[in-house]
This record gives C-alpha cells, sequence and structure tokens, in this order.
C-alpha cells in the first residue's frame, strides 16, 4: 500500500501552517518503513486542486491541517475518515487560497479519492500577523496528533523508526520554509 501523509497550510499565519508544519516534524523525527508499505510525507502548503494529481496515486491518504468544529477550543485534535466526517467539522474559513475539503470533494466526485482519513487541529491565532509562531495550544497538541498518527501507521502496518526524539515543534516551525516540500524522490 502507498500511504501519503500530507500537510496543510500556511506557514506565514501562525497555527494555520500547523499540517505543514507537522509534516516536517514528522519527517525529521520518524523514518517510515516497511516491506509491504511506502510511506510519503508531503508539505501541500496552500496548493490544493494542485495536489489532485499526486493525491491520487496513492491507496490512503493522511491529511493534517486546520479544522473549525462546534464548541471546540484551540488544541483540539480530531482524526475521522473523510467519508464519515462528524456533523460538526467544518473547514471553511482557512487561510488557504482554495480549502483542501473542495479538493477532496472533487477527487471524490469523480470517483478517484483514495481511502483518507484527516487529522485536524482547531487553531488558536490564524491570520492575526506573518510569523511563524504556533500557540502555546497548538504547540502542546502535537503530542496528541504525534500519538494519533503514529497508531494510525502502526494499524496499517507501518512501524515508525525514531530518528531524534529532540525533535520540538517550535524548532521546526522557525526552519520550515527551508525545507522540500516533497521528500521522496518517487513522487
Amino acid at each position: 500500500m502507498n500511504i501519503l501523509i500530507l500537510g496543510i497550510g500556511n506557514i506565514l499565519f501562525q497555527d494555520e501552517g500547523m499540517g505543514a508544519h507537522f509534516v516536517h516534524y514528522l519527517d525529521e523525527k520518524y523514518e517510515f518503513k516497511n516491506e509491504q508499505n511506502s510511506v510519503s510525507i508531503v508539505d501541500g502548503g496552500t496548493l490544493a486542486h494542485r495536489l489532485i494529481p499526486l493525491i491520487v496515486k496513492f491507496d490512503h491518504v493522511i491529511v493534517i491541517d486546520c479544522v473549525d468544529a462546534l464548541n471546540s477550543k484551540p488544541g483540539d485534535v480530531y482524526f475521522f475518515d473523510f467519508e464519515h466526517a462528524p456533523k460538526e467539522i467544518d473547514w471553511q474559513g482557512s487561510a488557504h487560497e482554495i480549502e483542501m475539503l473542495q479538493t477532496l470533494n472533487m477527487i471524490q466526485i469523480n470517483g478517484d479519492l483514495p481511502k483518507t482519513h484527516v487529522l485536524g487541529i482547531i487553531p488558536k491565532r490564524v491570520d492575526d500577523d506573518t510569523t511563524f509562531e504556533l500557540s502555546d495550544e497548538v504547540i502542546k497538541a502535537t503530542t496528541t496528533m504525534e500519538h494519533t498518527i503514529i497508531k494510525h501507521l502502526e494499524s496499517l502496518g507501518v512501524k515508525p523508526v525514531l530518528k531524534k526524539d529532540d525533535v520540538t515543534i517550535t524548532d521546526i516551525a522557525e526552519v520550515s520554509y527551508k525545507r522540500e516540500i516533497i521528500n521522496d524522490p518517487k513522487i
């Protein structure tokens, strides 16, 4: 199975960039090896529709992005199957030019959507000021996000191997803009 971990977000707008920062965090901290499964990590930034040709190449996709939800608070983490998204979840109103929700819906309408899960976080600050700094609530949520995605990957037969355990999301957020968008030369 070919698995894509896709981070979405505008890193210029604080917590809005958490999806992009988080995939760099995973890439720096873990190695994902498996004889039967391949794992590719991509910082999709705000490309949305331009990611369609990439997304449809995979069997399983995990999208990491900011979401909104009724009765939620900053730092809340949601993990769900895209086809069975909870009714309280909303992706509208992010700082993306085109919403990832719209992109996934378009792929689904065409019948090309791979099995897709969403790891969403409620941001505290979006578009207040141009900075790479993340709110304390989002920083603290990194542990939950990490545990959630590792557990999911293990359920797919992928064994994450720790490369560096002193990596922090704060350190990564400061240098995300310097990193490659795609870390897998096969893509």
